[in-house]
């Protein structure tokens, strides 16, 4: 048991720089955009691009960490990370700037895909089954809360220099280095030919399927570039499951999913996932432009969120450990769908004095949800396979965050610009400038609201006014897709898990 604590502890270290990495840089946004001169594009890259790798390439990563060995792509996937955190910190000024730092976010969540699985399936194996639920809940408890403390140790590192959110993570990636050899992790691995063929279908339908749903934003909905990158994604994807099926040795067995359990678990990840990444990124931007607070005490707003994911993470996995993950995710699901829902509609006054109950409790049952429906979804198959597992239920999480900020950005973007232009041009503003305000409100022109303001003169207050008043409805309308998304959760739930189970569910091809 001791050993298996030092393990959970070293692969808390190894996995905390991904988790901090997936909203740390959207509060040094700005700042990067600045100082590298970089276009709105490049900006919303440098904060999608991880995310994209990292969902095209899980399942691959998952893979690998069976057939190659946990310990070895532990150490690769993090060798890989830190030198591409390096990298994007010294990201030169000049014309090979956005390439550079879009390039190496790239090539940070591909370590990121092939170091999460391993560590995860370490874990996994380190614990006997029915303690597996705590310590599970334990690193999902500590990883998630690292997700809500990225924009506020970022907010002070920013104050220092922007570069210094990516150089962080390589001390923290020694230490957990150092520990993983202490505590004598064991390679495990299943050698077995690696499917490179499906790989290749698997990242090139995750990876345009994201970027269709990233870009319509851009693009529009109805644009060319969207449909064709989504429907090419959505094909390839098709393709990926049809050539699984006849593989001998599978990137991803198919099979798995014949399991009910594991089934059901993966969609109502997807859905959770949906809202639980971007409820940072819709957070951070009301806490800076609705409620005026810096980026450093932004921060602040955000943990409140994670004042409730903690504990949640610790009664799921308690749940789980007594046999009952329905309940677990069921009750999370709707726990949350309701903080959400609550919270939402709070949000128009501009007072977080009213707001933090409901944060705590949308937090609570995301905690409570994520933590058992991972573990519970590993635990349908064999233990040679939990790397392979673990990049399925990591890939639905991803695709299912990419999902959410894609279509919320886009719905809560497009009414935000909708009502900006109509609150603009009712103050007799021409429509152009109107236009070019509400597009620097989120990035999408490359400009400044401060340099745009600038303009207005006396009408400048009045006009701040109006847009505060927009900008609340339209982050509205974004918290209630988050609940709405995790309604979904709960009705899946509710139709996919089964009220009763067997003491322990009969393992695939076992």
């Amino acid at each position: 048991m001791k050993s298996g604590r030092l393990t959970l502890v070293a692969m808390i270290f190894i996995v905390a720089m991904t988790m901090i990495d997936m909203t740390i840089v959207s509060i040094a946004a700005p700042d990067i955009q600045s100082e590298l001169g970089l276009t709105g594009t490049g900006v919303q890259w440098i904060v999608t691009g991880y995310l994209v790798a990292l969902a095209a390439t899980f399942a691959l990563g998952g893979r690998l960490a069976d057939v190659i060995g946990h310990r070895t792509m532990l150490i690769s996937g993090t060798l890989l990370f830190i030198i591409s955190s390096a990298m994007c910190g010294l990201t030169p000024k000049g014309s090979i700037a956005e390439e550079w730092i879009v390039g190496f976010r790239i090539a940070q969540g591909i370590g990121a895909a092939f170091l999460f699985p391993a560590a995860l399936a370490v874990i996994v194996s380190a614990f006997p089954m029915q303690q597996r639920g705590r310590a599970v809940a334990i690193f999902f408890g500590i990883a998630g809360g690292l997700t809500a403390v990225g924009p506020f140790a970022g907010g002070y590192i920013v104050e220092w220099s922007w570069r210094g959110i990516f150089w962080i993570n390589v001390p923290i990636a020694i230490i957990g280095l150092i520990l993983t050899g202490f505590a004598k992790v064991e390679n495990k691995r299943t050698p077995a030919p690696i499917d490179w063929i499906g790989a290749i279908l698997i990242a090139g339908g995750m990876g345009l399927t994201v970027l269709g749903l990233q870009q319509a934003q851009t693009w529009g909905w109805h644009s060319t570039p969207t449909l064709a990158c989504i429907i090419a994604g959505v094909i390839l994807i098709g393709l990926f499951v049809e050539f699984e099926r006849k593989h001998k040795d599978p990137l991803i067995r198919i099979e798995f999913f014949s399991n009910r359990v594991f089934a059901a678990q993966n969609v109502v990840l997807l859905f959770a996932s949906a809202a639980f990444v971007p409820v940072f990124f819709f957070a951070s931007m009301y806490a800076q432009i609705g409620l005026g607070w810096s980026t450093s005490n932004s921060g602040l707003y955000l943990l409140t969120f994670f004042c409730g994911f903690a504990p949640g993470a610790q009664v799921g996995g308690r749940i789980l450990d007594k046999g009952s993950p329905r309940r677990a995710a069921i009750w999370g699901a709707a726990i949350s769908a309701g903080g959400f829902w609550a919270w939402s509609a709070r949000l128009e006054s501009f007072n977080e004095n009213i707001q933090w109950p409901w944060i705590i409790m949308a937090g609570f049952g995301l905690g409570m949800l994520i933590s058992s429906c991972n573990t519970d979804a590993i635990n349908q198959v064999p233990e040679e396979n939990y790397g392979e597992a673990t990049g399925v239920t990591q890939t639905s999480r991803n695709f299912g965050a990419s999902l959410g900020i894609a279509i919320l950005g886009t719905v809560m973007f497009t009414s935000l610009t909708d009502r900006i232009v109509t609150s603009l041009t009712g103050l007799g503003i021409p429509a152009d400038q109107a236009k070019s305000i509400a597009d620097s409100m989120h990035g999408s022109s490359g400009g400044q609201p401060g340099a745009a303001f600038s303009q207005l003169g006396s009408q400048a207050d009045q006009a701040f006014q109006l847009i505060r008043a927009d900008f609340g409805a339209a982050c509205q309308l974004a918290f209630r897709g988050l609940a709405i998304f995790m309604v979904i959760s709960t009705v899946v739930a509710i139709v996919g898990l089964p009220r009763k189970r067997a003491q322990q569910d009969e393992l695939v091809n076992r």
